[in-house]
């Protein structure tokens, strides 16, 4: 298995003919890191520097996000996104490790955790609940909170036409109003605009459409089936987001997994981010436990 420094290594790897990129450091037990919407890797800079003391962190970018390729006539659904992480891990000499996402990233890491178990050691999941469960409780304020859930999900083209059309006041308004750091934009925010072209609208947009189409599919075949999460799962949220005023976020997850703990942080959203001391703390305690466990 590769060794790696604190300081982090780009990298990019043919996963099955979809090139994921990523940056690696540290040493010790694996973990993935998978961002959210409109994001990429850099959202974990500063938890990742954290992890990376003792862990092997791999902070990897989604298909059709960051870096990594953004083929237009591939699949988005999250079980294919996860194969891809699968993949990268393996590639880079990691049988198990540990997966934590945010937002979108944590959708994948939930498909990931489900299908496969035997190298999932634990799943962390940032200020979301499972698709389904969002799905299956829309309300106005969910309707409004997430419009662009049901936006970005239109199959005709037009949220490309109007993302497309500008770009960077799309991309700002999904940070502003949603942190609970005022209005204050992301450190990372150019690094996303760097990264927000047209392939990276074109390929969200799949992201969101699968999520309404044939993510839910997969999710109600494994409920039927009653799969769920068998390794240990932490769930953090934020403290003024709207799933943290919302759900019961450790019950609604212990009806998708085996065992769940979980905590608010003083955030809203973007919760590794605007509390990244917090965040760090919360997922390294989490990682401690599950080792220590096995």
């Amino acid at each position: 298995m590769m060794t790696h420094s604190r300081t982090p290594a780009s990298i990019t790897v043919d996963c099955d003919g979809i090139e994921i990129a990523a940056e690696v450091r540290g040493s010790g037990p694996a973990v993935l890191l998978l961002h959210g919407y409109p994001e990429t890797k850099a959202m974990w800079n500063e938890v990742a520097a954290a992890l990376g003391e003792d862990h092997t962190v791999v902070a990897a970018d989604l298909r059709g996000y960051g870096d990594s390729a953004k083929p237009r006539s591939a699949s988005y659904a999250k079980r294919d996104m996860a194969r891809d992480q699968f993949a990268l891990m393996r590639e880079l000499g990691h049988e198990r490790f540990a997966v934590i996402g945010h937002d979108r990233g944590a959708r994948v890491g939930h498909r990931l955790a489900l299908g496969h178990p035997d190298a999932v050691t634990a799943l962390a999941v940032l200020d979301i609940v499972p698709t389904l469960h969002m799905f299956e409780n829309v309300d106005r304020e969910m309707a409004t909170a997430y419009f662009h859930w049901f936006f970005l999900a239109r199959s005709d083209g037009l949220p490309e036409a109007l993302i497309g059309a500008d770009r960077e006041t799309w991309l700002r308004s999904r940070f502003t109003g949603r942190r609970r750091d005022g209005d204050a934009l992301p450190d990372a925010y150019d690094e996303y605009l760097r990264c927000f072209d047209l392939d990276t609208v074109h390929a969200s947009g799949a992201d969101y459409r699968a999520a309404a189409t044939i993510d839910l599919d997969h999710d109600r075949a494994d409920r039927a089936d009653g799969r769920r999460i068998g390794c240990p799962v932490l769930a953090l949220w934020g403290a003024h987001s709207y799933v943290g005023r919302n759900f019961d976020v450790v019950e609604t997850w212990s009806q998708y997994a085996e065992q769940v703990s979980g905590e608010a942080i003083d955030a809203d959203h973007y919760l590794a981010e605007e509390a990244p001391d917090l965040t760090a703390a919360a997922l390294r305690g989490f990682l401690a436990s599950v080792e220590v466990a096995s």
